[in-house]
């Protein structure tokens, strides 16, 4: 057992975060899946009333896809995230609750440009920063160049806004420490630990254990399970005193199974209830909104609809 684990106890209240559609994630999946700004808005109201403090947010198009038209395509459309950021912030308003917004840079075959737009247009508080390319599930490539990462650490010192370092394998804690040190973005880095993707690290208690022995001194960290490893990397993460936990629709559908071995599709609300009821259990406190600005170090941007 690596030292750093002998006392594992962190203080901190956790963060909860909510990815609560991503890109890819199908209603023929999931039906409780949102798509339109409408559908996103209503649910980011819902995880901050259920205690998540950071939403993090794609957007989807219907989309003509080889001569077919695909409802909820992946998209990274500006209109789309001004519309659905705007409805997020007025819903929230009137709701009277609090939430840290996300927005995803993972434009996957986007232009560069496609996929930094909506930072300086929309000032989000937080974005995610995706530090290295792998060949997703063995299917696809998950294209991050350099050229593009060196755009988007430019992008994020510019705006003030903070990156969530989504990192897949061992080799992409080092070029966090590359962008962060090359382009002087603001410490400590947040690590969100993205464990059981196909063709990238698989979703185990050791290696999560190994990778966060990888972290430098004073690092954030945070962890998701896609699919199977997502209830094995909450009790993992909470085991080893991480400081957040990530769950949502993006990552897993699955609640579970009923008694007759049926499976239980997900709404996003469970997952984060559930979640801030494990942690509980385990003696940890739940970060608000504010107190994950806090932690992390992230400026509250003042923004013409917040009054």
């Amino acid at each position: 057992m690596p030292k750093k684990f002998l006392n594992y106890v962190n203080n901190n209240p956790v963060i909860i975060s909510c990815c609560l559609c991503g890109a890819g994630t199908r209603k023929e999946q999931a039906p409780t899946v949102p798509y339109t700004p409408e559908e996103i808005s209503d649910q980011v109201v819902e995880v901050a009333k259920a205690g998540a403090a950071v939403a993090h947010i794609h957007v989807r198009k219907d989309t003509e896809v080889n001569g077919n038209v695909i409802v909820g395509y992946k998209s990274m459309a500006i209109e789309k995230f001004t519309e659905t950021v705007e409805l997020c912030r007025k819903k929230c308003k009137e709701a009277g609750v609090d939430i840290v917004i996300n927005l995803t840079t993972s434009g996957g075959e986007y232009e560069d440009e496609k996929r930094l737009q909506h930072l300086g247009k929309l000032k989000p508080e937080m974005c995610s920063f995706d530090p290295g390319t792998l060949n997703w599930a063995n299917s696809y490539i998950f294209e991050n160049s350099p050229r593009f990462l060196n755009k988007l650490g430019e992008e994020v010192v510019k705006q003030n806004v903070k990156p969530e370092f989504e990192v897949f394998d061992t080799g992409h804690i080092d070029s966090v420490k590359y962008y962060c040190d090359k382009w002087n973005i603001p410490q400590p880095a947040y690590y969100q630990f993205i464990m059981g993707v196909g063709g990238a690290m698989p979703g185990t208690a050791g290696n999560l254990a190994f990778l966060v022995d990888k972290l430098p001194d004073g690092a954030i960290w945070s962890v998701s399970g896609i699919g199977k490893a997502h209830m094995p990397m909450i009790l993992a993460g909470l085991a080893l005193g991480c400081d957040g936990l990530r769950v949502g629709l993006e990552d897993n559908v699955m609640y579970g199974k009923d008694e007759n071995g049926n499976k239980i599709i997900a709404t996003n609300k469970m997952l984060v209830e559930r979640t801030i009821r494990i942690a509980k259990e385990t003696g940890r406190k739940i970060a608000t909104a504010e107190q994950a600005r806090e932690i992390l170090g992230i400026t509250r941007h003042c923004l013409r609809d917040e009054g």
